[in-house]
């Protein structure tokens, strides 16, 4: 289970993260919800060790997390929205290189982590193709592959579905299902309201650097009226 206790962040004088608690159990889901600008997106990158953590603390399994080490140890991965791809090198390229030079694999041991996770993920044909040749879709597939290749125990997913049509987006949902159905504990930050809806999952709507409603998918769909402050979120009628 990851456990995050009283996490604030502040930039100059604002509080972008402001005592954020929550808990996810391992093969579950948790969206952060919420309008760009309410700190979503800054809560996985500080788990990520991207962006400094003033006040709190994080754990993992009930040990506490060092997050000024996480870039090493790879304990929590990070798929970002715009996928962080390298343009330049192949599609197994982008897979072994961090196998190669952090995790220090032989090129033949790198080549079968690619190869078995390409595989799985529909890209094996694409192996020599260049990441530029890859549709946006084929793309995100790449980046949820070269975040496993590092074995993480948290996976955070940034607006995984933006420059997705509809149709991705079902497809999308389905690979965060499945991870999730790996053991994985999930982070989804996103604003996205018709990804909300195909995932089975806990809801934390956030404003202001804080989370200021939470509930099961299931039940916030089944009962709308009882979760005021999602419920004007996902139709719209208030900015969150």
């Amino acid at each position: 289970m990851l456990k995050i206790k009283n996490l604030t962040t502040v930039f100059g004088t604002k509080k972008v993260l402001d005592d954020i608690s929550l808990s996810v159990d391992k093969g579950q889901i948790a969206v952060l919800l919420g309008s760009s600008g309410v700190g979503k997106s800054t809560l996985l990158r500080v788990l990520n060790n991207l962006e400094k953590c003033g006040q709190g603390e994080v754990f993992l399994d009930d040990k506490k997390l060092d997050l000024t080490t996480v870039n090493q140890t790879h304990t929590i991965g990070m798929v970002f929205q715009n996928f962080n791809l390298f343009e330049h090198l192949t599609v197994e390229q982008n897979i072994t290189l961090a196998l190669e030079k952090v995790q220090n694999m032989t090129p033949e041991k790198a080549h079968d982590i690619a190869i078995k996770l390409l595989t799985s993920y529909g890209l094996k044909d694409k192996g020599k193709s260049y990441v530029s040749q890859l549709s946006g879709g084929q793309k995100q597939r790449l980046a949820i592959v070269r975040t496993l290749a590092l074995k993480p125990n948290v996976i955070c997913l940034d607006e995984p579905t933006s420059a997705l049509d509809p149709l991705l987006t079902t497809y999308v949902a389905g690979t965060i299902q499945e991870l999730a159905a790996q053991g994985f504990v999930v982070l989804v930050a996103t604003h996205d309201v018709m990804l909300l809806e195909k995932l089975s999952c806990t809801i934390h709507l956030m404003k202001d650097g804080k989370i200021i409603e939470s509930a099961d998918s299931k039940a916030f769909f089944n009962n709308r009226e009882q979760y005021k402050k999602l419920n004007d979120f996902v139709a719209g009628t208030q900015e969150a």
